[in-house]
């Protein structure tokens, strides 16, 4: 579905990020996936991204398997220019995956929320583990 664009900001090492892309398709688009963790980010582009998605920096953070915590970003004081800063040349720290559409942006954490995203979802759907949405 050209005429709807999806865009899906992946890590391909993570088990969410792997079944949207795949929830996606099953739903007949063709996204651009964009591994961010190759490309990278610019400050402008992420409060753009958490803007549509109406998340702040911190809400997007990544903390489990990332930099935050030797970056001292868990700090409640950490002002978003800092972790923006942080992003950009950390990008891992931006949890994932990130969905953007005609309809708007969202952090797909579960990986259902995707489906808020489109205009069709697939009628079944069976996850990496097995679980059936």
């Amino acid at each position: 579905m050209t005429d709807f664009p999806v865009t899906i900001f992946h890590n391909p090492a993570c088990g969410t990020s792997r079944n949207v892309v795949a929830m996606v398709e099953a739903a007949g688009y063709r996204p651009e996936v964009v591994e961010y963790l190759k490309a990278g980010w610019t400050v402008d582009q992420l409060k753009a991204l958490f803007a549509k998605a109406g998340l702040t920096p911190r809400e997007a953070m990544r903390e489990k398997g990332s930099p935050a915590t030797e970056l001292g970003l868990l700090d409640p004081g950490t002002p978003d220019t800092a972790i923006l800063a942080a992003m950009v040349t950390h990008p891992v720290l931006v949890n994932r995956p990130i969905v953007r559409t005609p309809k708007g942006a969202a952090l797909c954490r579960p990986s259902e929320k995707v489906f808020d995203l489109l205009e069709q979802a697939p009628d079944r759907f069976v996850k990496e583990d097995g679980q059936v949405v």
